[in-house]
């Protein structure tokens, strides 16, 4: 029987339709709740605003749970808050008050402008008009951050105790820009270079995407984020891969809306999610549920 998605304010998660798999899908960029009160404090207008989003990447993906796996979706904005970072990665320049000690003030990610609470969108504009309260971004990690970890955390924790073990895929979207034009995939494949997962399931995914007429790169230019990174455990038998795909593929990077090659894109990750369901048992090395 089909199960409803769980909603809260800031994560829906989609639980398995009928047989479940060891599969768990997170879609931590493509939240399109922008609250009004961040907007008005935005320098930006609603699309310049939206040019961080990994725009329908969980409609992309969505039809992962009608094959077994769990499904958790930020439905706040990575300029909002974003997700695949630690949950305090900030840039003191952006703050009317002293940071405490502990917050992580010097990640590659910070100085590019990029940390938990971003400074610029993706295309590198400055968001703010004023500077923010550590105060308000407590209350916004707390919001947002904080329950979408949460969630996915219990996703991946309940299928690896369920199964005994778990793949977890991290899905992305990427400016076609992105790669030089010599360089250039409809898909990258991160798994920290090889740290995060298993050889076996990082061969099983890119043969099936290739198998679905896509062309796919390893680790470059996009090895994996944080959540790759903080989740993937291969020897505790948790394996995180990190998918990218091209947003020239299925939508229009100006206008923002879906192309005629959207359909098309969807149908092919919805035959990825199938074909990884029927065989994450075996790639896994545990025994069908």
């Amino acid at each position: 029987m089909d199960l409803p998605p769980l909603e809260s304010s800031a994560v829906r998660v989609t639980c398995p339709a009928g047989h479940a798999a060891p599969l768990v899908f997170a879609s931590p960029h493509s939240g399109r709740a922008y609250p009004a009160a961040f907007v008005a404090a935005a320098r930006l207008d609603p699309v310049q605003l939206r040019r961080s989003e990994d725009c329908y990447v969980d409609e992309l993906f969505a039809a992962a749970p009608e094959h077994g796996a769990t499904m958790v979706a930020a439905t706040f904005p990575r300029a909002f808050c974003d997700a695949n970072r630690e949950p305090w990665e900030l840039d003191p320049g952006m703050f009317e008050d002293t940071l405490p000690d502990w917050v992580n003030t010097a990640s590659a990610r910070v100085g590019a402008g990029l940390g938990t609470i971003a400074r610029v969108v993706a295309s590198g504009e400055p968001i703010y008009r004023a500077k923010l309260s550590f105060a308000e971004v407590q209350a916004r990690v707390a919001a947002t951050w904080q329950p979408f970890h949460a969630a996915l955390s219990a996703a991946v924790t309940g299928a690896q105790q369920r199964f005994g073990a778990c793949l977890l895929v991290d899905c992305h979207s990427m400016p076609q820009a992105s790669m030089a034009p010599r360089h250039r995939a409809d898909v990258v494949l991160g798994d920290a270079h090889g740290t995060t997962c298993a050889p076996a399931l990082m061969r099983r995914v890119e043969e099936a995407l290739a198998a679905e007429g896509l062309s796919v790169r390893r680790n470059d230019p996009y090895a994996g984020g944080y959540i790759t990174r903080h989740y993937g455990r291969p020897r505790e038998r948790v394996h995180a891969l990190q998918i990218e795909v091209n947003r020239g593929i299925y939508m229009d990077e100006a206008t923002l809306e879906r192309s005629p090659g959207f359909a098309a894109l969807r149908s092919r990750l919805a035959r990825l999610a199938a074909h990884l369901a029927r065989h994450a048992a075996a790639d896994l090395g545990i025994a069908g549920d």
